[in-house]
């Protein structure tokens, strides 16, 4: 019975190869808010937060309105997305208007939009 010799990963890869795959290490602290801001991502009510916030600003009573839920609810998923500094509040008066933090949030967003369409 002749025996075949499996090159392990060790043995075939060399460092320079995975040097020239990995740019950069990403730190513990870098991979634990990426998670968190995907963890924020996993909760349809903030995506559909996000998705109203798309390019526009919006009040607690409106959000409340479209998403048909309660202000204290919505407040609530708002809190945790400013947070995170995905949204941003400002106030005019006794109204405060959210907002996307800034175009990265936006950017993620469409990106992951644009991919369930590949699916």
């Amino acid at each position: 019975m002749d025996q075949v010799w499996l090159d392990t990963c060790e043995e075939a890869c060399t460092g320079s190869q995975i040097a020239r795959r990995e740019p950069s290490h990403i730190s513990e602290e870098q991979a634990a808010g990426i998670a968190e801001v995907f963890k924020a991502l996993g909760d349809p009510t903030r995506v559909k937060i996000i998705f109203f916030l798309l390019g526009k600003e919006l009040c607690v009573h409106d959000l409340s309105t479209l998403l048909d839920m309660g202000q204290s609810a919505v407040s609530h998923q708002l809190r945790y997305l400013r947070d995170l500094h995905i949204v941003k509040r400002r106030k005019e008066g006794k109204t405060v208007f959210y907002s996307l933090d800034d175009s990265h949030i936006e950017q993620i967003f469409v990106q992951t939009m644009g991919h369930l369409h590949h699916m």
